[in-house]
């Protein structure tokens, strides 16, 4: 614009001044605006917004027992999905599942037999497992879930329930629901512990009793089977309470074991501690068990020890519901 046009040039710069003076101060009227509304409009909003997110959030309910006694009974009546998609396979129904309710469709596996002979024609009874070794291993083959759950010995010294080991079923991937999520939930950014196309997750159950013996960090000089005669010289039934009447003495608290049955067992053979120490060795790790705290225990932890936890897992503790 050309000062003065239709206006007289003195009274032209005067009025431009004016102008921009006044768009100045509507220009910032307006930014102070918008910064204070925002703040005034988000804080009325948010509450709004954090309702909304709370109410679309699925609740994890548990199932009325209407619900799973309606459920119970189409698969008993031969409604396969019924039974493979029943409550008590997920959770929080699964955190409540006795023997019991398991047992109700899966009878099965405490009748089980293994093979009279193998493949080639070998009687079972003419051969004799490596793990059939032990003192503590006594009668024929059993069964998987026989052997852990009904035998005489594991009656005394094992506390094993279904969920101890199953924590659910997925039939999408055939593995327990909760190591699907768990990590996503908790915003972890280590990987789930999902184990792909297994019906448990076995470095957290298998493992514990079937690891290799820890000779190094316990600094033996050799595997058990090679160094136990000088362990147990004459009169000594059990070489591992040679050390152990002292060291780590609070153990097996944790409630698929008893305590008590195996400290007695363990009077008689030092096999019963071995048995799930190394004797039964399925895999060539050891399993990182907790180092409950024990009366004078050392207050320097090991190398080898260093990040291991003070107690058992939360659904492993004798005082977990």
């Amino acid at each position: 614009m050309r000062p003065g046009r239709g206006i007289p040039k003195s009274t032209g710069s005067m009025a431009i001044t004016v102008g921009i003076v006044a768009g100045l101060l509507g220009v910032t009227a307006v930014a102070a605006e918008r910064e204070t509304k925002p703040i005034v409009v988000a804080a009325t909003k948010a509450p709004a917004k954090a309702e909304e997110a709370k109410s679309t959030k699925p609740p994890v309910v548990a199932p009325s027992v209407a619900a799973l006694e309606a459920a119970t009974k189409k698969a008993k009546a031969g409604d396969y999905d019924a039974a493979r998609w029943h409550p008590i396979h997920f959770k929080p129904a699964i955190d409540k599942a006795k023997d019991g309710d398991c047992l109700a469709c899966h009878s099965e596996i405490l009748k089980a037999k293994p093979r009279a002979a193998s493949e080639a024609g070998l009687p079972a009874g003419d051969v004799l497992a490596w793990y059939q070794t032990l003192d503590t291993y006594t009668g024929g083959q059993e069964d998987f879930h026989i052997r852990h759950m009904v035998t005489p010995f594991a009656g005394k010294v094992m506390n094993l329930s279904c969920t101890t080991c199953h924590q659910g079923n997925d039939p999408r991937e055939e593995s327990s629901h909760d190591q699907l999520v768990a990590s996503a939930k908790a915003g972890s950014k280590e990987p789930s512990p999902f184990t792909l196309r297994k019906m448990v997750n076995p470095s957290e159950t298998c493992l514990k009793c079937h690891g290799q013996f820890p000779a190094a960090s316990m600094e033996l000089p050799g595997p058990w089977h090679e160094i136990r005669a000088d362990m147990e010289p004459e009169g000594v039934a059990n070489g591992c309470l040679t050390c152990h009447e002292t060291i780590r003495t609070n153990r097996h608290k944790v409630n698929y074991l008893k305590a008590d049955g195996i400290e007695e067992a363990a009077k008689e053979s030092s096999d019963t501690c071995y048995g799930c120490h190394g004797g039964r060795s399925w895999y060539r790790i050891s399993y990182p068990y907790a180092r409950t705290p024990w009366p004078d225990m050392p207050a320097d932890t090991p190398e080898w020890a260093k990040g291991r936890p003070t107690a058992p897992e939360a659904r492993f503790r004798i005082d977990a519901k």
